[in-house]
């Protein structure tokens, strides 16, 4: 009987194919002294991803899904197979750095009481990025449309959503980390069930943060374990569509956990945050031709992104001088990004 790893790491991939190889470079690389299995959900991509893998990385566990089955399903999938004390939800278009793994997994046995372990999130320019949120509300729904966070992103009231004016530094406990970079006691999923796979894309982490914080666990963040996130490599493929998709699960989360009020008031500001930024759309010739050019830009994902992240990678794995964002900073984005992840883009 195989031991039990110290942590299954899940990898969902859809048409991510040399980021998702450099992803599962660095993991081997730069996990550090733990025991981990990689167990990689490709969604129907038709880039050859699933193939590399097999190929590649023959260690790896690989489900292949004849079609996109979304992002709560796909780890779904993954943690039915996982073994480990630990499942790390990582997107494919992250390079892991500095033994994170092995420090995440040392800090939680260390705080028994985190259900999750959320880390420092690097942009591709060396920027840190925005990785923990509050819970979403018709307020922050509303301090979201009117752009509060962008013309005041110092201001604890104007910025709450989005924890704009802090600098992630400090361990500190948070209401929700980007999906990006998750590590979760398997012990707390077994208690308060896996993702909803109501959720396709966007909102899904969050939703399962609420539900370990009504179970009396902490969801925490913890600045000495990092990763590169490029952000966006498979959501940017289909941009206008996960705009929607990001604005249902918001709602959805709303209709979910909150009162009628609440989501009521939650459909209202939703409707506001795409109103206001119509002329912006309309000025650039509509949403679909700007969201078809935001491709066509973001086409060299797979490959100028990615040799980019290789490039990056290497100094950031020494200290490197850290710079916060202006405004209201770099926001993931992408499948298992933050709760405004798909909307922000566009703001």
């Amino acid at each position: 009987m195989r031991k039990e790893p110290d942590v299954s790491i899940i990898v969902v991939s859809w048409n991510t194919r040399e980021i998702l190889r450099d992803c599962l470079r660095s993991i081997y690389e730069q996990a550090g002294d733990v025991s981990f299995e990689i167990i990689v959900v490709d969604n129907g991509s038709t880039d050859g991803s699933a193939e590399m893998v097999a190929a590649r990385f023959t260690a790896v566990q690989l489900i292949a899904n004849p079609e996109n089955r979304g992002f709560a399903a796909a780890n779904n999938q993954g943690m039915a197979l996982a073994r480990g004390r630990y499942v790390l939800l990582l997107n494919s278009d992250t390079i892991v750095l500095n033994g994170a793994i092995a420090k995440s997994v040392a800090f939680a046995d260390a705080h028994v009481g985190a259900a999750v372990v959320g880390c420092r999130v690097w942009n591709a320019e060396r920027v840190v990025q925005n990785s923990c949120f509050l819970f979403p509300s018709a307020l922050n729904l509303m301090l979201f449309a009117t752009y509060g966070y962008k013309l005041f992103p110092k201001s604890r009231f104007w910025g709450r959503e989005m924890m704009t004016y802090w600098d992630h530094r400090e361990v500190r406990p948070v209401d929700v980390v980007s999906g990006c970079y998750m590590l979760v006691r398997r012990a707390v999923i077994e208690q308060v069930g896996m993702m909803d796979e109501a959720f396709f894309i966007y909102a899904e982490e969050t939703d399962w943060c609420y539900r370990f914080r009504q179970a009396g666990w902490q969801v925490l963040f913890f600045p000495a374990a990092s990763i590169i996130h490029l952000g966006g490599a498979s959501s940017c493929q289909v941009e206008a569509q996960m705009k929607l998709q990001a604005a249902g699960g918001i709602l959805y989360f709303l209709k979910k956990h909150q009162s009628r009020w609440e989501y009521t008031c939650g459909c209202f500001f939703m409707a506001l945050f795409f109103l206001i930024r119509l002329p912006l759309w309309w000025g650039r010739g509509g949403l679909l031709p700007h969201a078809r050019a935001f491709v066509a830009r973001r086409a060299n994902v797979r490959g100028r992104g990615a040799r980019r992240l290789r490039r990056l990678s290497r100094p950031l794995c020494r200290p490197a001088r850290e710079r916060t964002p202006r405004g209201a900073g770099a926001p993931a984005a992408g499948p298992g990004g933050p709760i405004n992840a798909g909307l922000s883009s566009c703001a």
